[in-house]
């Protein structure tokens, strides 16, 4: 069994699915970049750090970022379905060094956001990929709802040591709407009785 780690240290590779065949065989949506990875850095843990997982991958479902896969000590269907909704982490330490204009999610979070010109826009609250490319949702800032692609047009510098990140954000993306601007008017009436 290997070092407990600290919970607070841990990166999201994945999330237990359901069974598939009677022998414990279990679909796992993976978040790494070859799903088939998620293997490759040794046990992976609960959200608690209180319970390990070792796997074996025995096959990648094409395009679905998905794999099936064989977890120590569970044997049958009963056992895998028992699983099923646990999300699966591993230690940060265990990962390599992302390269040259890689980042991991987890690094991106709580990064301060600010423009070109210096303004203060908020802080990365989550990185998603919804299959065009990541996005960051930055909050806690002037703008309500504000998600910016993660290309190297739109966030030219990530400052990890720094804390910052610097958006140079497209035509429109900081003007409120249109709706917004327009005064407001009364909408609503009360129906008068006979």
């Amino acid at each position: 069994m290997s070092t407990r780690p600290d919970p607070a240290d841990l990166v999201l590779l994945g999330t237990i699915g359901t069974p598939r065949g009677v022998r414990g065989d279990i679909r796992i949506k993976t978040f790494t970049d070859a799903p088939a990875d998620i293997a490759a850095y040794g046990p992976l843990w609960d959200k608690a750090a209180s319970r390990s997982f070792t796997l074996r991958v025995i096959e990648e479902i094409k395009g679905k970022g998905q794999v099936v896969a064989r977890i120590d000590g569970i044997a049958d269907r009963t056992a895998a379905e028992g699983l099923k909704g646990i999300e699966l982490y591993v230690a940060r330490d265990a990962l390599p060094e992302a390269e040259d204009d890689s980042f991991y999610y987890v690094d991106l979070i709580g990064l301060r956001a600010e423009t070109t010109e210096g303004a203060f826009l908020g802080e990365v609250r989550t990185v998603s990929d919804f299959g065009a490319g990541d996005l960051l949702e930055i909050g806690g800032g002037p703008y309500k709802g504000l998600v910016v692609p993660f290309t190297k047009e739109v966030v030219p510098e990530v400052d990890l040591e720094g804390g910052r990140l610097v958006v140079d954000p497209p035509d429109g993306l900081l003007e409120p709407p249109e709706d917004d601007a327009k005064p407001k008017t009364k909408t609503k009436t009360k129906r008068k009785s006979k």
